[in-house]
């Protein structure tokens, strides 16, 4: 089968040949007809974030296609059936191999584009915002980076759970774009001090949660912005992995920081984090109240502009690959 491989000391991305996955019992061999890019990719591509084990070595964490075989012990789906995943890697490939358990089927209304855009982000911003933070109707979350893709599903998803989404972002039309998502505020840290003005959105009380995927440099700043009780989620170290912390701060105001993260899990918990999806999620995705935004898409072939687009920051959601017309 064809698939992007990583080839040379500059770590060129090449399409290749790479073997078909074997079929185990409880698994499906999807075929695929579109993956998408994620900073993961960018950090693999490198040798910075190798996959788990027993996981593919070819990049990708998602992919949208057609069943092509089942196992035998596969009951509740069948050659044909449009689906979606989350994956531990294998994406950018014709075929990769999937447990049942982590089938989503694909909404009638999306294309395989557009599925290929909602496994790991909204599984992301189900995990870090209603798992992890518990997030509330009337509450207010911050979240950094409202432009990624992951901001983007967590934007909608806060709505969705009646809250009040404030974000950050560098660059004027993201932000624009940020507020037409429904974000309530949008804050330009490039010129603004975020904590500062969060708090003036705030009236000084501080928000209740905070997504963050900077990390170090933002420590300080996310905690004196929380609101008592507040949850500080961090699924990211852009910006460094160590930072002091005020610990009178975590005491007095009663604050949790919270950090996790999505494709070391194990298979088990990967499974419940699929059943929390297709229960919460796969329903609002279908009637449009959540929607995949897709940045730009670009053929296999074309993987390494892709990574080039996403390591520009200049994306707006998700920057997608296309392994099949």
């Amino acid at each position: 089968m064809r698939a992007i491989l990583i080839e040379g000391p500059s770590h060129d991305l090449v399409l290749g040949e790479a073997p078909r996955p074997e079929l185990g019992p409880e698994s499906v061999l999807v075929e695929v007809y579109a993956t998408a890019v994620n900073r993961a990719d960018l950090l693999q591509r490198r040798g910075f974030y190798p996959p788990p084990p027993g996981e593919s070595e070819i990049l990708g964490l998602e992919a949208a296609g057609v069943i092509a075989e089942v196992g035998g012990g596969v009951r509740d789906w069948r050659r044909g059936d449009r689906v979606m995943c989350l994956l531990g890697g294998g994406g950018y490939a014709d075929y990769v191999a999937v447990p049942q358990g982590m089938l989503l089927r694909i909404p009638e209304r999306l294309s395989f584009e557009e599925a290929a855009a909602i496994p790991e982000v909204f599984y992301t911003a189900y995990m870090t915002l209603v798992v992890e933070a518990g997030l509330a109707k009337g509450e207010t979350v911050l979240i950094h980076a409202g432009g990624s893709g992951v901001g983007t599903a967590a934007i909608q998803l806060a709505r969705a759970c009646g809250a009040r989404a404030l974000v950050t972002a560098g660059q004027t039309d993201k932000l624009e774009r940020c507020r037409a998502l429904g974000a309530a505020a949008a804050i330009n840290y490039k010129e603004q001090d975020f904590a500062a003005r969060g708090r003036e959105l705030t009236d000084g009380r501080g928000v209740d949660v905070i997504l963050d995927c900077v990390g170090g440099e933002y420590l300080e700043r996310n905690v004196a912005l929380l609101a008592p009780k507040g949850r500080l989620v961090i699924i990211g170290l852009m910006g460094g992995a160590k930072a002091d912390i005020n610990l009178a701060l975590l005491v007095g105001k009663r604050l949790r920081v919270i950090g996790t993260v999505l494709r070391t899990r194990t298979l088990a918990e990967k499974l419940a984090l699929t059943a929390g999806v297709r229960e919460r999620i796969l329903p609002l995705l279908e009637n449009g109240t959540l929607r995949p935004v897709i940045d730009s898409t670009y053929t296999l072939a074309d993987a390494a502009a892709a990574h080039d687009h996403v390591a520009s920051n200049a994306n707006f959601g998700k920057v997608i690959l296309r392994v099949r017309a």
